[in-house]
This record gives C-alpha cells, sequence and structure tokens, in this order.
C-alpha cells in the first residue's frame, strides 16, 4: 500500500503536463505538525510507502523533517522531483533523513526536447546534475518518463539511459488529461499505439536488469501475463484499493489523475477517510461497467480509473484506451 502526499504547489518548473497545475504555492498548504499527524494516520491506515511529491517536494523548508519523521515511524519515504535543485549536500540530507529512493524525471535522451516539455531552459542538464549528486552521496534513484507522441519512440534509449545512469527502475507514465495535461490532451499515446508501446515495455523488460513499470497503463499487467513474463505487482490500477493521493490543502483523491475529493484530512483523520469513503469503498467492489467489467483479466487490470472518468465522467466506466476483447 502506498500513498502520495502532493507536499506543496510550489514548483520553479512549468511542465506542459502538470497534473497539479504547480507554480505558486497554495494559499493553504499543510504546516510541518500538521504534515506529521498526517504521517501518523497513514500509518494508522496500514500503508507502508509515502511518496512526497509535489509541485516541487524540495521547495518546501521542512521536507527533510517530514521525511525524518516518517521513516522514525516506520514508513518507508521516497520523492518525487524534477532534480534540478539537488545538489550534494541536498542529497546527503534527504540521504540522513531516510529517503530511500528518488523519482527524478527524464522525458528525453535530447536536452532540447526534455527542456521544451518541462518550458524551462537547461532542467535538462540540471536534472543530471542532481543524478550525479545522489550517486556521489549513495542515495537510490530511478527515472521517471512521462510518454506522448513526442517521444513515443524514445522508451527503448530512455531505458539504456536510465541504466547507464545507474538508476534502480526506469518507471513510464501515460498521460492522464489531468490539470496542464489537458492542454495537451490531443498528445497522448492512445489504443493501437498504446497497446504497441506496453508490449515495446514488456519486452524490454526481459533486455534489462533494473525494473520498468507501466503508470496510469494497467493493461501492462494483462500483456506480462499473456508473455509469461512475471511482475512483482499484483494488479494495474490501484486507485481507491491501496493507493491514493493527498494534495497540497489535504484534500483526499483516489488518485493524482482523479481529482474527485472524498475527503480533507484537516477535517477529518486520513485513516477514517481511507475506511468509510463511499467512493472508495466503491472503487473497491470492482463493480467496473463496459468491457472492463466484463474482461477476463479485470483481476489483473481493472482499467484505468482516471482516464473512464475523464472521457466518460464515470470512474467505474470502462478505459477507452483498451482496445483488448475476450477470446
Amino acid at each position: 500500500m502506498l500513498v502520495s502526499w502532493n507536499t506543496t504547489k510550489s514548483c520553479h518548473l512549468n511542465c506542459k503536463h502538470c497534473y497539479r497545475d504547480a507554480g505558486e504555492a497554495d494559499s493553504r498548504e499543510l504546516t510541518t505538525e500538521e504534515g506529521k499527524k498526517l504521517l501518523d494516520e497513514i500509518k494508522t491506515a496500514g500503508f507502508k510507502l509515502i511518496i512526497f511529491s509535489g509541485g516541487e517536494p524540495l521547495e518546501r523548508q521542512d521536507i527533510y523533517k517530514l521525511v525524518s519523521y516518517a521513516k522514525k515511524i516506520g514508513l518507508r519515504p521516497v520523492l518525487g522531483t524534477s532534480g534540478t535543485t539537488i545538489t550534494r549536500k541536498v542529497a546527503r540530507k534527504l540521504k540522513e533523513a531516510g529517503a530511500v529512493r528518488l523519482g527524478i524525471s527524464l522525458d528525453s535522451v535530447h536536452p532540447e526536447v526534455h527542456d521544451d516539455f518541462r518550458q524551462t531552459p537547461g532542467s535538462f542538464d540540471d536534472a543530471l546534475t542532481g543524478i550525479k549528486n545522489c550517486l556521489a552521496e549513495g542515495l537510490d534513484f530511478q527515472i521517471h518518463t512521462t510518454i506522448v507522441e513526442q517521444n513515443y519512440h524514445e522508451f527503448e534509449e530512455l531505458t539504456e539511459f536510465a541504466v547507464e545512469l545507474g538508476a534502480k527502475a526506469h518507471h513510464i507514465f501515460f498521460l492522464v488529461p489531468t490539470g496542464r495535461a489537458k492542454d495537451i490532451e490531443t498528445e497522448g499515446v492512445r489504443q493501437k499505439r498504446y497497446e504497441q508501446l506496453l508490449h515495446r515495455i514488456i519486452d524490454k523488460q526481459s533486455e534489462v536488469d533494473i525494473e520498468l513499470k507501466p503508470t496510469c497503463a494497467p493493461q501492462f499487467m494483462r500483456i506480462a501475463h499473456m508473455k509469461g513474463i512475471d511482475m512483482r505487482f499484483t494488479r494495474g490500477c490501484l486507485a481507491g484499493t491501496s493507493y491514493c493521493c493527498i494534495t497540497p490543502n489535504g484534500d483526499v483523491n483516489p488518485c493524482p489523475y482523479l481529482p474527485h475529493k472524498v475527503g480533507n484530512v484537516l477535517e477529518t483523520p486520513f485513516d477514517e477517510i481511507w475506511k468509510n469513503s463511499e467512493l472508495l469503498n466503491e472503487l473497491r467492489t470492482m463493480d467496473l461497467e463496459g468491457k472492463c467489467g466484463n474482461c477476463n483479466y479485470l483481476e489483473y487490470c481493472s482499467g484505468c480509473r482516471a482516464r473512464a472518468y475523464y472521457y466518460n465522467g464515470n470512474y467505474m466506466a470502462e478505459d477507452p484506451w483498451c482496445l483488448y476483447k475476450n477470446n
């Protein structure tokens, strides 16, 4: 079980696909003490892994205290970051605080493509500097890539680059139109090309020692099963079942890409929201509609609930990007 806490909306980049539409800090973000209380409640709810993300989590001055507290109470703290502000000192402090891994974003092997996607000149070089600083301090990292039509052809090259850099994993994120990503919805890889890329990812996994993980692409579990490839994962879409997201102001959503508020941790303890939310409990029934509900891979996949919500206005509807039909 894992939970993602968007610790702040503040970010110095202006990424085209940002689901949080980050830039300026929210007018009301959780304080350090409120954050520690939240971490206690996350632990009480039975979660094991906490993802500190944003915006840019390193823009929170108390991020080291929060990471350290999470580690102290028995959570496994990781961070999702652009990597552009990781100096040797920052990497050292994160490791000392107890961070076990960083997810650093790289969307192309070509600096100009990455910088254009992040809409910030120099962000590619700054991310590489951050990676080198993590390596120097012995802090594990993995590469995160958001795939759109612009970098669709680069996947294999990016994986090889991740291996070359010393990454522990390469996680490939598929676009879900949320936040600023709505403006580039037409650039999303879908249906036939979506299916083809998932096959490429699973095939590539047999060639490299690092973990490859498609995200917001639950059909990868079906494809891995069909190819007889073992994965450490048990299910594709985890939204509301063993995963959820907490926004900077304390709202709880089933996942970062399904912006449907089910409660707020400043009003109700997180563990109570997780246990009692009607929406989350509905997702757990797996009583899905359309071809997802009738699919013989429902147990492994369940389709992307966020995409179903965006395109159908119904988080229990079928995933419109999936072309699979039962035999």
